[in-house]
């Protein structure tokens, strides 16, 4: 045989390529221009022994520098509970592969069931499909879910307090789907009220997606968003952290329409950029339009509990033009995970978790203003991630946290730094944070005072 690990035989190659008339299997790669065809050996390394992968795949992991991580943005260090890794991998788990065939995904099928059910009770939702890729691909369900729920309407309208990173995916999907976007800034710190109005009055909205939490860490008051935007025969989205939303009001309460977020914050750690697992809950007049698969409970022919599909409006199962959606899909062991995270935790320890990171947040928080190279930029309510007006230029400050093992200070608009305290995170350690700040400019005040003055423009300094 040509390839030692294909099953083919000779004879079977030679049919299949009788059947599609052509002679061999360089035939197939005929209409790729031959300069682009790689021709040479590939510079692969010599055979390795067991022991001497896993040496240079340590040897790999070792050059990764693990900081301590006092950022938020919509990747949160919760603590993982070490019995999580366990039970994942139980064989009801991991070896389902799909939940297509329910007689031997009983297993795969529960957890969803699990997961939909815990994630409707947190966001205060009656639907949640089984997971997506990430939050941000979660809001450009979420908004294009908005445009199919009031048909003719193709504008929406997104806050200015989302994440970037959320911000730019929205705005490519919108982009290559026909759908306009108009934006509603923040005023103080949170997304304007009065500034929505306006923009609603121009007519023609969709839907409105805000963040629960906005990037500046402030937690929204979404008070009238939802009469509003429902005046208008618009939808009202929420863009929300669900860890928060075991001690805070819930999008449900705020009167939302459809939920969409990432459920990193219910312990997945981090891990240099993933994996994320984002989620779309809806109320039940728009189950309809819900991208992805439901998965229902029932009972089989001889009683007992059973899990199937309920819903699966998705493009494998039906004509493409006809799809909720082309471009969802899950992070379906992601979803266990969350899913055992929140079995684990249950109510109390997610407060306790929001408690914890409240308190250090909040210390963290009065101890930077307390030294004077730090104002409030904003008089609003915080829970675990915070902005700060910084007399340290934001490269100057990550600079000195980094070479000190720490990741914090990232910039959201010019002169505004984020910090973030999760329950992870001791006392000795924000004092640590401070420390270095407060030791590195007691050495090179007179450098810190000169960078501040220039890029304020004061005239006596650039002259001297």
């Amino acid at each position: 045989m040509a390839f030692s690990y294909f099953p083919h035989t000779e004879d079977d190659i030679k049919s299949m390529l009788e059947r599609i008339g052509v002679e061999s299997l360089e035939d197939l790669y005929s209409d790729v221009p031959q300069d682009v065809i790689y021709r040479k050996e590939y510079d692969l390394p010599d055979a390795m022994s067991e022991h001497q992968v896993r040496q240079y795949f340590d040897f790999l992991a070792s050059q990764n520098q693990k900081m301590t991580c006092l950022c938020g943005l919509g990747a949160y260090d919760h603590y993982s509970p070490s019995v999580i890794p366990y039970i994942t991998s139980r064989a009801e788990f991991l070896t389902a592969y799909t939940p297509y065939q329910p007689e031997v995904s009983q297993g795969t099928l529960r957890y969803i069931f699990e997961y939909q059910s815990m994630i409707a009770e947190l966001t205060g939702m009656d639907c949640v499909n089984a997971s997506m890729y990430d939050g941000a691909t979660a809001a450009a369900e979420a908004v294009m879910m908005s445009v199919a729920c009031t048909k003719k309407k193709t504008r929406v309208l997104l806050s200015e307090g989302l994440l970037p990173q959320v911000m730019m995916v929205v705005e490519t999907y919108a982009r290559f789907n026909g759908i306009e976007l108009g934006y509603i800034p923040c005023a103080d710190g949170a997304t304007s009220y009065g500034a929505l109005l306006a923009e609603l009055a121009v007519g023609d909205v969709a839907g409105v997606l805000v963040p629960g939490i906005n990037k500046f860490g402030v937690i929204e008051d979404l008070t009238g968003f939802a009469d509003a935007a429902h005046a208008q025969k618009g939808l009202l989205m929420v863009y929300s952290d669900p860890s928060s939303l075991a001690v805070i009001k819930t999008p449900g309460e705020w009167g939302a329409d459809i939920v969409c977020g990432d459920g990193q914050s219910l312990g997945v750690p981090l891990c240099f950029g993933g994996p994320y697992v984002g989620f779309l809950a809806c109320l039940k007049d728009h189950v309809r339009k819900l991208p992805g698969r439901i998965v229902g409970a029932t009972r089989d022919v001889d009683g007992k509990r059973a899990y199937v599909l309920t819903l699966q409006a998705r493009e494998q199962h039906i004509r493409r033009e006809k799809a909720t959606s082309n471009i969802c899909s899950n992070q379906s062991l992601m979803a266990l995970y969350v899913t055992v995270y929140m079995s684990l935790m249950g109510p109390e320890g997610l407060r306790r978790v929001n408690e914890l990171s409240y308190g250090g947040a909040h210390y963290l928080h009065d101890r930077l203003v307390a030294t004077g190279l730090f104002e409030k930029a904003f008089d609003k309510p915080f829970l675990k991630e915070f902005t700060l007006k910084s007399v340290l230029p934001a490269a100057i400050l990550q600079e000195i946290l980094c070479s000190e093992g720490i990741f914090a200070g990232v910039e959201v608009e010019e002169g505004l730094v984020n910090f973030c305290v999760t329950e992870k995170h001791s006392k000795e350690e924000l004092d640590r944070v401070v420390d270095i700040i407060l030791s590195f400019v007691a050495s090179n005040a007179s450098s810190v005072i000169s960078s501040e003055h220039s890029e304020s423009g004061n005239p006596s300094t650039k002259e001297e």
